[in-house]
């Protein structure tokens, strides 16, 4: 069995030092479970820096590390801003979340467009507009976006709440910066069985059905036939060989006892 090549980067490991994602910045949140929500789905894909726009009643929010599920660092380094023109000053490139067509002469993207053209601005620092839960963005806000994204969504149930639409920006934008290896995959630990081995499992089959007077005489070689093609069909490996010679022993021990 080969070992490993140690140079060669683990992809189920987290990545040490990730691309710097784009700001979420929700403007006016009203409840906790929305806000600690949203800062779970950013934690989920790996999007770091929260700000806040004159968040309603106040900061912090009663319930909102609770509603967070672990994700509290990111409540932690929130920014909480008067304006959204203050909590954007920094940015080079702005995008405004809605669902709605706005008038506005603005390019509109796909939330994968979008972070597609966000993962090739190097260097540049993004932020992610995100509106009220009853009523969005107002347009003066969104007329402070360079783009609009909105989401391939039912016309007859539009609307999402904040940590739905987080979600999906988070999980486009991990795609577009390359980051979407799946932590584990489906690949047979165990190499496939050889024909030696496969031969030694009809051997022992074909034996257990004989003494169990499975076969009718006139048919015994049709459906030995039949049941090598079914497990042929398997494509079974060393290990399904050896579990399934195990069970076959078991019962013909049991059977002559």
């Amino acid at each position: 069995m080969t070992q490993p090549d140690s140079t060669q980067p683990d992809s189920t490991q987290p990545d040490s030092n990730p691309p710097a994602g784009p700001v979420v910045i929700l403007v006016q949140p009203q409840l906790a479970e929305n806000i600690g929500m949203t800062a779970r789905a950013m934690a989920n894909f790996g999007l770091s820096e929260l700000r806040l726009v004159a968040p309603k009643n106040g900061w912090p929010k009663k319930g909102v590390r609770e509603a967070a599920s672990g994700a509290t660092h990111i409540l932690d380094g929130a920014s909480v801003h008067a304006t959204l023109g203050e909590a954007i000053a920094d940015l080079h490139y702005v995008l405004a979340t809605t669902a709605r067509e706005r008038g506005q002469m603005k390019r509109v993207y796909a939330p994968d467009e979008a972070m597609r053209d966000v993962a090739g601005r190097t260097g540049q620092r993004v932020g992610i507009l995100f509106g009220r839960e009853r009523a969005g963005l107002d347009n003066d806000e969104v007329s402070l976006a360079d783009a609009i994204v909105t989401f391939p969504v039912d016309a007859r149930f539009s609307s999402l709440n904040l940590a739905q639409g987080v979600l999906l920006m988070g999980y486009e934008w991990r795609r577009a910066a390359g980051l979407s290896a799946l932590p584990f995959t489906g690949e047979m630990l165990s190499p496939p069985a050889t024909r030696e081995a496969m031969a030694s499992l009809f051997a022992s089959l074909e034996e257990g059905l004989a003494r169990a007077g499975f076969y009718p005489p006139e048919k015994r070689d049709i459906i030995a036939r039949n049941m090598r093609d079914m497990l042929h069909r398997m494509a079974m490996t060393e290990q399904d060989v050896r579990t399934m010679r195990g069970a076959l022993r078991a019962l013909m021990t049991r059977k002559t006892n």
